[in-house]
């Protein structure tokens, strides 16, 4: 490397240093700006030489990542320090001890917590689900923890293109799956809505790119709207003698595909693309949630609001102390348009999450909302029996990002996610009440345990001294804390079923002359649907399941769920197309016509891909390719808990093999309807009809239509020859396939 370069690079990391210097207003004291020069120039010796997959210097990294902390999360000296140091411990001949002589306890403990476990895991376990597991241990301890790791997670997200795909695939899922959630229930939002963006970049870059320019576009073409509503807020808020910054809010990318995912419509039909946020410097002397409601209150005397969109966050902060008032009105040309009107304080506390709340703290006590998540997340980790994938699953369910607010007898707020039971309320308030739960009122009404409660409802918790904890009550909490504490009540129980259940098996395996074994094993819980041997044991041993049907279940093989489609008898065989890494990995594989389906992969039947959908693979303990779409919710929890068993995977042209597809179709019923439907169908020649069922109810009919098709192109050609047909209103294809 010339001389030149080296003194280019050089001055590179030097400014970006003084830049990370400026951007810190909490290190601006000459102990904390000691303290940084320090840590830097310990990372920038440790890494010297280093360079990252993309070929510039590793130190760059750490340095964009302490600037993460510094400027868009707001922490202090020791958190910007540690950032630097991160991964001094995990990748250079540095200590733990050194750090800790040199930069004290804490920051040393922040570093513990953000470098990775070593050593052999047991191989039932997920590596990535430990980690995980240990950077949480140490985050209840020390928030900035997590703080820097999401900081440490965005700018590896912002600098991916260098990964290979199957890494890509890996980081991107792990993080929609976890860290994305987490900066969420941290009130990060800026950082939660980039975080999901870049996913979705990498997971579907098409659809990704698609979405981009589409939202560049209907931004061009709306700003003269903006502009033309904003004007008469201007005025009339300047006018009142309010000090404010209205600005146009873009909606996510991601949240925009959501959406589209959820509500089955295209980009055009999502009717909240319009959003403005003001940010007001509140007036002294009166109290901040009356200005924000003087100020709701000028708007709509402008502008018409949609009753049921508004949103008050300023009377009962989020969980993650996000406060803020939105509503959505009428704009000047028939629009519906989001305002969200916020304190300078509201705001940064919306855009910087907990760390925000040190600057303000004594000023209220939100604060004490951060205590709760955390010892919910203490209760979780204090399970030392729980299995890896089963604590990422749960702790999952304490990222929950929308919550109800329900009131107690006497009048009391509980926060709790949506989706909770009465049971779930009984084990929130204290773990006695939940073992002893018998039912509630709700509202005055007597519930069962399950009712499933709703934002606004006052609960009363009802006991008997006579009740005991039952296992079945785990199939509707949706909390951890609830699940964790009936697992806690069965432990012993369970593993003496659990017992009971495998001796019950091996018995009836003896019987036919045979002995327990991984592949048996596998085909009885594909055919249970259960996530482990565990799981099928204590079902065996709590007589949920008999073993009557065993012949059938280990003869029969259609049993073997994962088969979703038929094959052509022609066309020859030939070996799956396999790229592996430097580790002897597979990490790519592409399927072809040419495949044999059974043995060489299957068709996941939780999403039921077709060739010309973006695709990941997952391979099995025996290493056999599972095909998974990438937006498959199961596909996502893969990538975050078993990421070395993903590889990328694509189709090749596919003209031999037919899929299972299923159509959803609905519109005005009129005589001849159906015979026009299966008329189209029928004219098709890249397409087979199974089975169609048509319901038809006050002049409306639905339909499902079920047809073997090639791949992607050909059922969007179908789809939209079938809109033509006048009556048809809506064809959409349903991607999890039920019954077949």
């Amino acid at each position: 490397m010339s001389e030149t370069v080296k003194i280019s690079e050089e001055q590179e990391v030097k400014q970006y240093f003084n830049e990370l210097l400026e951007l810190c207003p909490r290190c601006q004291t000459a102990e904390g700006r000691k303290l940084i020069q320090k840590a830097f120039d310990l990372a920038n010796e440790a890494h010297k030489g280093v360079r990252r997959k993309s070929g510039e210097l590793y130190i760059l990294h750490p340095l964009a990542v302490a600037r993460i902390v510094a400027d868009e999360i707001g922490l202090g000296a020791k958190g910007v320090a540690a950032a630097l140091l991160h991964d001094v411990v995990e990748d250079t001949d540095y200590t733990l001890d050194d750090i800790e002589g040199i930069f004290g306890e804490k920051v040393a403990g922040i570093v513990d917590g953000l470098t990775k476990l070593e050593g052999v895991f047991d191989q039932t376990r997920s590596k990535q689900a430990e980690n995980f597991r240990k950077l949480l241990l140490t985050m209840v301890e020390d928030i900035r923890v997590i703080l820097i790791k999401l900081a440490d997670r965005l700018h590896n997200m912002r600098t991916l293109d260098s990964m290979p795909e199957h890494k890509r695939l890996k980081i991107a899922g792990e993080t929609l799956y976890l860290y994305a959630p987490l900066a969420h229930r941290l009130g990060l939002y800026s950082i939660k809505s980039e975080l999901e963006d870049l996913a979705l970049k990498y997971e579907h870059p098409k659809i990704y790119h698609e979405i981009s320019s589409k939202l560049t576009d209907y931004q061009n073409k709306t700003k003269h709207l903006i502009t033309r509503f904003s004007l008469p807020i201007i005025e009339r808020l300047s006018s009142e003698g309010y000090e404010f910054d209205i600005k146009g809010r873009p909606k996510s990318i991601y949240s925009i595909w959501r959406k589209m995912q959820k509500k089955q419509i295209p980009f055009e039909e999502v009717y909240d693309l319009l959003a403005i946020r003001i940010v007001f410097k509140p007036k002294p002397g009166i109290p901040e949630k009356a200005q924000c409601w003087t100020i709701y209150s000028l708007i709509t005397d402008i502008y018409k609001p949609k009753p049921d969109r508004l949103r008050d966050w300023v009377s009962t902060p989020k969980a993650n102390g996000y406060e803020a008032l939105h509503a959505t009105v009428m704009g000047p040309e028939g629009n519906w348009i989001e305002i969200q009107v916020r304190t300078e304080r509201m705001d940064e506390i919306a855009e910087k999450g907990f760390a925000a709340h040190w600057k303000y703290k004594g000023s209220n006590d939100k604060e004490s909302e951060l205590d709760n998540w955390l010892q919910r997340i203490r209760e979780v980790l204090d399970n030392p029996d729980s299995d890896s994938l089963e604590f990422l699953d749960d702790f999952k369910l304490n990222l929950f990002s929308q919550e109800i607010m329900i009131f107690t007898p006497k009048g009391d707020v509980k926060v709790m996610p949506k989706g909770s039971t009465a049971l779930d309320l009984a084990f929130e308030i204290h773990t006695e009440l939940g073992y002893k739960c018998i039912g509630a009122k709700v509202n005055y009404k007597l519930v069962p345990l399950s009712y499933e409660l709703k934002s606004g409802d006052q609960v009363e918790i009802l006991t008997s001294e006579k009740q005991t904890p039952k296992y079945e009550w785990i199939n509707f909490v949706t909390t951890a804390k609830a699940k964790t504490r009936i697992k806690d009540a069965f432990k012993k129980e369970r593993k003496v079923i659990i017992r009971q259940g495998e001796k019950k098996l091996e018995e009836a395996l003896n019987e036919k002359k045979l002995t327990t074994n991984a592949k048996i094993l596998k085909k009885l819980q594909k055919y249970y649907n259960l996530p482990s041997k565990e799981e099928l044991y204590f079902k065996i041993g709590r007589g949920t399941i008999n073993l009557d049907n065993l012949n059938k279940i280990l003869s029969d093989k259609t049993a073997n769920k994962w088969v979703r489609y038929w094959r052509l008898s022609f066309g020859k065989n030939k070996m799956v197309k396999k790229k592996t890494g430097k580790d002897g990995k597979k990490t790519q594989m592409v399927v072809s016509d040419d495949m044999e389906e059974t043995e060489d992969y299957t068709i996941a039947p939780c999403c039921n891909p077709i060739p010309g959908d973006d695709v990941v693979g997952y391979l099995d303990e025996n290493d056999k390719l599972i095909l998974h779409s990438r937006k498959c919710p199961v596909a996502i929890r893969l990538m975050s808990s078993q990421g070395n068993r993903i590889v990328s995977a694509e189709w090749e042209s596919h003209k031999i093999l037919s899929f299972l597809a299923v159509i959803n179709l609905s519109g005005i019923d009129q005589i001849g309807i159906v015979s026009k439907i299966t008329k189209v169908i029928s004219e098709d020649q890249t397409v087979n009809m199974r089975s169609i069922h048509v319901e038809s109810h006050d002049g409306i009919f639905e339909g499902t239509i079920y047809l073997y098709i090639h791949n992607t192109e050909d059922l969007n050609n179908l789809i939209f020859n079938l809109m033509k047909i006048k009556g048809v209103h809506n064809v959409t294809r349903q991607e999890r396939i039920h019954g077949n």
